[in-house]
């Protein structure tokens, strides 16, 4: 047998080596583990690597929600609250619903297995769809949309799989008791979650050390997650509302040290994450294979094509009237919004591609029931989920940056950053000359030496002269960062030399680290004026 440790490198190394191919191809690298890892699972000899799902569930799935939250903005969260609600509770009932009356009406399958399935299959994934719309510079309010409902979707839909696993097992469902169940559910979520956000981020404030705080906020999605799913919730909702609170209320009780340090460590640790989830999925075809050698191979095919355009037709259904139904009704409620241009609506209708949470709930299920006997359809339901998300995610996942091309949205997000990149140096430039103000009052009221006064002017005016100044050429913006490639050079100098110094003796090791750090900062702030600079 194989050490699992050495499994572990083995996924490590696949993962680099995927990462760094999806990215010489311009291809989202979720679409690319998957398809590496059923290759790899098909390979004579290769080991079974089987996903754990309560560890998926209750290890893997808090953080990626937590550090969703926390990289959601309140304001527009709140600011697109209908559709994202639409989107997160709606269309999952819906998707919910229609799987479940397809796979009775067409395949004969009882209706608490087809609410089971739909159930699964029902939330659309995050990862991929906003990986790709990102890279294309998709309008901003879509991404705040697509991300706010993969922020709430998996809550619905592992409230609606708790409550029909509930009725396959015992035989018995009542509607006005699952509708008052689930709305005391969500209610209490998200206090709870909120009570945790705060609780979080007092300890981190009386800690006031970067290593102890970034291991409580390590904590944090794993506390507001385990004790509702403990308690028959489904810990998403807590766990969003607390990333949400923390995000509204982080900036300023967060030291800038704790900051820095926990942008790299979460960053590393949620795309560690979601390559290895992606890697694991593939593979599951092995495990997918075993188990369904005795099922009719016509009714696996049949049920996945069933299904999968289900879920993909029936999010156009709800997406395309209910864009337009929930402004008119806003309209008659006194609020004002946009008009959803046809383009968006298509798009995010086009975005439902699923995940390996779904494959992770489908392995979660019972293997048998109260009674003893086998949980009905278990592998029938595997494969289908499976298969639907293999459909979305190559299927959908390749086409959706030729379909937002054609639909003329990434020129439309393009101008949009460039509009976004004014604003900002705006706000930068009215940032230094408060801070000039300020400086002068300090100057004039504490008598302060010459030569310290002359270091403050001089940091001012270097920050200052640092602004880039937006001017058009023929129509197009000038790159506001255009001196950065000469600074990088300056600063490729001065690492040269620094290490000629070390080698020499001339330096201690410590010292190098702390003029390196500061290289590091310098070539840091470069790479983040430059990241969403106009192309």
């Amino acid at each position: 047998m194989i050490d699992p440790f050495l499994i572990f490198l083995l996924l490590l190394a696949v993962l680099s080596v995927t990462a760094a191919a999806a990215r010489r191809l311009q291809l989202a690298p979720a679409i690319l583990f998957l398809v590496i890892g059923i290759v790899l699972a098909l390979v004579p000899g290769m080991p079974h690597i089987e996903m754990a799902p309560e560890a998926v569930l209750l290890i893997v799935l808090p953080p990626l929600i937590y550090y969703a939250g926390v990289s959601m903005s309140w304001r527009e969260f709140r600011a697109n609250l209908r559709p994202i609600a639409l989107l997160a509770i709606g269309c999952v009932i819906f998707t919910t619903c229609a799987v479940a009356a397809a796979v009775h009406i067409v395949l004969g399958l009882p209706w608490g297995v087809g609410f089971v399935l739909g159930a699964i299959v029902s939330p659309p994934d995050v990862v991929a769809p906003l990986a790709i719309a990102r890279r294309l510079n998709l309008p901003h309010r879509i991404l705040v949309i697509l991300e706010g409902e993969g922020l709430a979707n998996d809550a619905t839909a592992l409230i609606l799989y708790r409550f029909a696993v509930l009725a396959v097992s015992t035989g018995a469902f009542s509607l006005p008791e699952a509708a008052g169940s689930f709305a005391a559910i969500v209610a209490g979520e998200v206090v709870y979650g909120v009570a945790v956000g705060w609780l979080s981020l007092r300890l981190r404030r009386w800690a006031h050390d970067p290593r102890i705080e970034i291991c409580l906020s390590l904590i944090t999605p794993y506390l507001a997650f385990w004790i509702p799913e403990h308690f028959g919730g489904s810990g998403v909702l807590a766990t969003v509302a607390a990333g949400l609170y923390v995000s509204w209320n982080g900036p300023l009780l967060i030291s800038s040290a704790t900051r820095l340090q926990g942008i790299f460590f979460w960053d590393f640790v949620i795309w560690l994450i979601e390559g290895v989830l992606f890697l694991l999925a593939g593979f599951e075809i092995r495990v997918l294979l075993d188990r369904a050698k005795g099922t009719p191979v016509d009714q696996i095919v049949i049920a996945i094509v069933l299904v999968a355009a289900i879920v993909i037709i029936a999010r156009f259904l709800w997406v395309i009237p209910g864009a337009y139904l929930s402004r008119a009704f806003g309209k008659r409620r006194g609020r004002r919004d946009a008009p959803p241009g046809w383009r968006s609506i298509v798009i995010i209708g086009f975005t439902g591609i699923r995940g390996a949470v779904s494959l992770a709930v489908a392995l979660a299920l019972p293997i048998t029931l109260p009674d003893g006997s086998d949980f009905p359809y278990r592998d029938l339901i595997l494969f289908v989920t499976f298969g639907v998300i293999l459909i979305t995610l190559i299927g959908m996942g390749l086409t959706l940056p030729a379909l937002a091309r054609a639909l003329g949205l990434v020129k439309h997000g393009t101008l949009e950053v460039q509009r976004e990149r004014e604003a900002e140096i705006a706000a930068r430039r009215k940032i230094l000359e408060a801070a000039r103000g300020s400086l002068d009052r300090i100057v004039a009221e504490r008598n302060l030496p010459e030569g310290l006064a002359r270091f403050l002017e001089a940091r001012h005016e270097t920050r200052m002269r640092a602004l880039p100044e937006p001017a058009r050429i023929d129509g197009e913006f000038t790159p506001p960062t255009r001196g950065s490639s000469m600074v990088r050079e300056i600063l490729a100098v001065e690492r040269s030399v620094l290490h000629q110094l070390l080698r020499e003796g001339k330096i201690t090791d410590e010292t190098r680290r702390r003029i390196e750090r500061d290289l590091d900062l310098e070539e840091a702030a470069i790479d983040n004026r430059e990241k969403n600079a106009p192309l």
